[in-house]
């Protein structure tokens, strides 16, 4: 079969394309290029030549009040306010509006629920809320996760709870963390009530012959002052005394360091830890201290037969100037030179147990 003659020659296209076109025109020869467009308004501005007054009132009013520009105007005031496209920010919300029309910043989820967040007096962990409840510590409301994994330690708990008639409230892991203020509650709290404080008054007239109190000066771990309460009531002490001022109070935690003894043994809140000192002299107690420099060893304490006020200070700074210039005498804890100091609750143990042992010799 023979091809068909289509009378044109097939390489003089392909040869044409082939051919060149010239040099690149300059960017401001380009019509659609943004120099171009440029060069054309440069080229056709003219400024404004200034009116006189008389051009100015032969002008009719309809062009004064026509805009200048072709960009339509609102007759709304301006307030020198920037536009919210203009004040908005990168990371961001500010400037969006909100349902009701207000352009103030929108702020995170996290962070409108940190702020909202209520602290209270708690106590969080499923090993932790277990002793507190063995320990019959007066609790107000138990706090559960939804969606908890139950085990022993849970049932065990819900079980003290229905027992003591103790509120459940089941809330999202989120919200536990917010009222204890703790990221690792295993997804069970409790809230406890605030503790009842005796007052000095009552623990003088309640206390036995002879007396013996526990005071703290300078005690800020509430572990401490739940541990000392725990050795005052295991020594026949008639009550714990403490600073309103600089000391740590009876909390959740001190509480539970107390393993239950602050619910048997009254604690009163002093003002002033002088005053209290003045007090227990005219109630006719000795003022004993408890100090790591002194000479003097508490098992040289002659007069623990005597009613007495023990002082025990801050680990770090001990006795306070004023409260030691008050104290009757100042014993130290004998140790081997290697230990710098003993904890306070350690140190004010070791005092009443020798007290103790003198106590009953006697007797």
């Amino acid at each position: 079969m023979a091809a068909k003659k289509t009378g044109k020659n097939p390489g003089a296209k392909q040869r044409r394309g082939l051919r060149g076109k010239g040099p690149t025109p300059k960017a401001a020869d380009r019509p659609y290029h943004v120099a171009a467009k440029a060069k054309s308004r440069k080229s056709t501005y003219k400024p404004e030549r200034k009116r006189t007054d008389d051009e100015r009132s032969e002008r009719p009013t309809s062009d004064r009040a026509r805009p200048s520009s072709g960009r339509s105007t609102s007759s709304r005031p301006s307030t020198g306010r920037p536009s919210a496209s203009r004040s908005k920010r990168p990371g961001t919300d500010r400037g969006r509006p909100d349902k009701r029309g207000s352009t103030r910043p929108r702020q995170d989820r996290a962070v409108r629920e940190k702020s909202s967040a209520t602290y209270v007096d708690t106590i969080a962990g499923r090993n932790t809320v277990v002793e507190a409840l063995r320990a019959n510590i007066p609790a107000k409301e138990l706090i559960v996760a939804i969606g908890l994994d139950v085990d022993e330690r849970i049932t065990e708990i819900l079980d003290h709870a229905r027992v003591s008639g103790l509120t459940v409230r089941e809330v999202t892991r989120h919200q536990v963390e917010s009222i204890t203020g703790m990221a690792n509650h295993q997804g069970v709290a409790l809230i406890v009530k605030p503790y009842a404080y005796s007052s000095q008054k009552e623990i003088f007239q309640r206390a036995k012959s002879p007396a013996l109190f526990v005071a703290v000066d300078g005690v800020t771990d509430p572990r401490n002052i739940g541990a000392i309460v725990r050795s005052a009531a295991a020594f026949g002490a008639d009550g714990v005394l403490i600073p309103e001022r600089r000391n740590a109070s009876i909390t959740a935690t001190a509480w539970k360091a107390s393993a239950g003894a602050a619910a048997r043994l009254p604690i009163a809140q002093v003002k002033n830890l002088a005053r209290s000192i003045e007090d227990a002299k005219e109630f006719g107690c000795f003022i004993v201290g408890l100090d790591g420099e002194s000479t003097n060893t508490v098992d040289g304490l002659k007069i623990a037969t005597d009613s007495l006020y023990v002082i025990v200070g801050s680990e770090g700074k001990g006795l306070s100037r004023l409260v030691r210039e008050k104290c009757d005498v100042v014993v130290s804890i004998p140790m081997r030179q290697s230990v710098e100091s003993l904890n306070a609750s350690v140190a004010m143990a070791i005092a009443l147990y020798t007290i103790e042992e003198k106590r009953r010799k006697v007797n």
